[in-house]
């Protein structure tokens, strides 16, 4: 196995003043190196990557990082900024950055040694070392923990200070329990993550003996706390490292589950019985979540656990203090009211896109499926016989039956389900069953998709209110598994039912008919504005919420004004990543190597209706990219309302033509829209000054001059 970090991918001098800069210079070094094979396609990655959430973290550090196809192997350059780098952290600027690159498939031995760097980035004394060392080699085997290459620096008198390997094991050989108050001056080996957690689980000192707060007590304060961050590389062990540090200064015993890339550890069930209190640090969901039902617990994202550990300690205490118990271990950002500090519209996007995420799968199958079985039969198929009384083999007619049939029933879920998961995404598990009552009972009074999303906030709120109730211990078992349905499902069928269901059956209802009666320039507007939606985040929210509503239509009793919102939607949404692939294949030199690549795939993409197709070019360029994109989807909007193109299939973009009203026209608009944004994202693109064919030129230069030098080769003029 190669060093995962040598001299030469270090950079004491760093001059970058952008974290975009900062990880292209970083990442060069790893391309002279061979441990990068494409420079633009590993940035694209990392640019994703920072786009989930900001890597920088409290104490003048940024860790840009990611997995990537483009990596050949677990990698880490190191860079000493000049000046600070803003990498979105609370206190400003960074000045030691990070940039972490792993393989697709890295192992766990990897990860594992990634992991333990993440958790001495929250060592004080190991960033102050790095910070006053003057030579790459020194730095290099400080981050590897080379014990012999530290000694031998030290005695060259490369460095005059900073902490030895020796005081580094002594404090991993703390956190692990096994500390016997004497150095043997022989260096452990490093305890994996899950060995640390599981030794402290059963090692942790007791109160009496370790100090701190409540030592009438007689034992200490214990936490059970999860990590996890979207790689499982960084963020989730530094968690864990910055929990377990203020729970030894708050006096209070904290064992931790690292869910990371290298896999995870289960606590012991007899540790998670006697915890006092539970944290949730995480931005994926925690497995095995249902283990820490009935106790206090705070659920927050990955960088609180990192940023403000004191203050998530004193919380969970506060809330034991008070009696307050969660009926079940809460869900991760994206099926959740979100972290502490979001704004309501915040929280609310995140409830209903955790309803729509779940509703997709189910008008996907539904929707096509119906649609299949108006291909095959006709639209009179919908009056045919149910296939479990009459169905003969040889009839195409009862094949088409038996699909519109299956696809009704799948259909019929959409409305239950978008309901549930919105309440399952405020309230966790136990929003579930009221949800899905109030869903159905929406589809029941014809509430239709209005009365699906009323359905899931009210069941939502409902559930939210009752666990706010303070409960007496002999009843909380019993809470979310009887109490809390019970109760919620009543109280949602009679509010649905009786209050708000009927005046939302009506605005659904008079939405239909306004649609049924749109014509002319109104039509042509309605086609704009869906455009812009579906072309505006490329899949985001605001496309999720365009679809939704023109989904929320079909069925078997789709009215024309439905089915022509339906095809409008999915003519703009094909447009972007259709519009990319057509750009690159007019004026490839505008674009990277690996936009050109991704390029040959938009076609497939956007011919099949899938929008995120067009995702790795607005992450690149995002201020040309996503204006054109929006023209053109305004564009195809318009047109396909104008020409009255009509459309039954949710799904399929290309595949389902013959599905389509007026198909001919329908094509003509999606064509239309794709040559208005790629025209655009040509014309922008060519007005910078340098392009990316330009920037990757020289960046290709810089690189193969470095590997030259490192050989003592003559480097070719060019």
């Amino acid at each position: 196995m190669s060093e995962m970090i040598t001299a030469d991918l270090v950079d004491l001098d760093l001059s970058a003043d952008t974290k975009e800069a900062a990880a292209r210079s970083l990442a060069e070094r790893m391309v002279a190196q061979g441990r990068v094979t494409d420079l633009d396609g590993f940035l694209a990655d990392v640019a994703a990557r920072e786009a989930q959430m900001p890597t920088g973290l409290d104490g003048g550090i940024g860790i840009p990082h990611c997995r990537s196809a483009h990596v050949t192997e677990p990698t880490l350059a190191f860079g000493r900024a000049t000046q600070g780098i803003d990498f979105g952290a609370a206190d400003g600027p960074a000045d030691l950055v990070f940039l972490i690159a792993a393989p697709a498939g890295a192992d766990s031995d990897h990860l594992t040694i990634l992991s333990s760097l993440a958790r001495q980035l929250m060592d004080a004394e190991f960033t102050g070392a790095l910070r006053s060392a003057d030579d790459a080699e020194r730095a290099a085997a400080l981050i590897r923990g080379d014990a012999d290459e530290a000694e031998a620096a030290d005695e060259a008198g490369e460095v005059t200070d900073g902490p030895t390997d020796e005081r580094a094991d002594e404090r991993a050989a703390e956190r692990a329990g096994e500390s016997t108050g004497e150095s043997t001056g022989e260096a452990a080996d490093e305890p994996s993550p899950a060995q640390v957690q599981t030794k402290k689980s059963v090692e942790a000192p007791a109160h009496g003996e370790g100090g701190g707060e409540g030592g009438g007590r007689g034992a200490p304060f214990k936490i059970v706390a999860v990590t996890s961050c979207p790689t499982g590389i960084a963020h989730t062990y530094m968690a864990a490292e910055s929990l377990e540090n203020a729970g030894r200064e708050a006096g209070v015993e904290v064992v931790v589950e690292t869910q990371g890339s290298a896999g995870f550890t289960r606590l012991d069930p007899a540790v998670v019985a006697a915890a006092d209190g539970v944290i949730f640090a995480h931005d994926v969901p925690v497995r095995d979540k249902e283990r820490f039902a009935g106790k206090p617990t705070v659920d927050v994202g990955v960088k609180a656990g990192i940023n403000r550990p004191a203050e998530l300690i004193a919380d969970v205490r506060g809330k034991a203090e008070r009696g307050e118990v969660s009926s079940g271990a809460a869900a991760a950002p994206v099926d959740r009211a979100g972290d502490e500090g979001d704004s309501y519209g915040t929280k609310l996007r995140k409830w209903l896109m955790s309803g729509v995420s779940y509703m997709v799968p189910f008008v996907a199958a539904g929707g096509l499926l119906i649609a299949l079985g108006f291909a095959i039969g006709g639209y009179e198929i919908s009056e045919a016989k149910s296939v479990a009384e009459h169905f003969v083999w040889t009839e195409a007619a009862s094949w088409a039956a038996l699909l519109f049939q299956v696809g009704g029933l799948a259909f019929s879920f959409l409305v239950p389900v978008l309901a549930g998961y919105i309440a399952y995404g405020m309230a966790d598990r136990p929003g579930l069953v009221p949800g899905f009552v109030g869903g159905a009972v929406a589809v029941q009074i014809n509430a239709g998709f209005l009365g699906g999303l009323a359905a899931g906030l009210i069941a939502g709120a409902t559930v939210m209110a009752i666990q706010k109730v303070r409960i007496p211990a002999v009843l909380r078992g019993i809470m979310p598994v009887v109490v809390i349905p019970l109760i919620s499902s009543a109280v949602v069928g009679f509010l649905m039912f009786l209050v708000v269901g009927k005046p939302i059956a009506t605005l659904q209802s008079g939405l239909s008919d306004w649609l049924e009666s749109l014509t002319g320039a109104n039509a042509i507007i309605l086609g704009v504005i869906l455009g812009l939606m579906m072309c505006f985040d490329l899949g985001g929210p605001l496309n999720k919420v365009a679809y939704a509503f023109a989904v929320g239509g079909l069925g078997a009793n789709a009215t024309e004004g439905n089915l022509k919102v339906m095809a409008a939607v999915m003519a703009a949404g094909m447009v972007p990543p259709l519009a990319m692939a057509l750009a690159t294949t007019v004026r490839g030199k505008l674009f990277t190597k690996a936009e050109r690549e991704n390029g040959k795939a938009a076609w497939v993409l956007g011919a099949s209706f899938i929008t995120e197709g067009a995702i790795p070019f607005a992450a690149a360029d995002p201020l040309r990219v996503i204006p054109a994109s929006m023209a053109g989807g305004a564009v195809t909007g318009a047109l396909t309302m104008s020409f009255g193109a009509t459309l039954r299939a949710p799904h399929g973009g290309v595949f389902v033509v013959p599905l389509i009203g007026q198909p001919l026209l329908y094509l003509l608009a999606i064509v239309a829209g794709t040559c208005v944004s790629a025209g655009l994202v040509i014309l922008l693109k060519g007005m910078r000054r340098t392009g990316p064919e330009q920037a990757s030129a020289k960046a290709d230069e810089a690189a193969s001059a470095k590997a030259a030098e490192a050989k003592n080769e003559p480097v070719a003029a060019v």
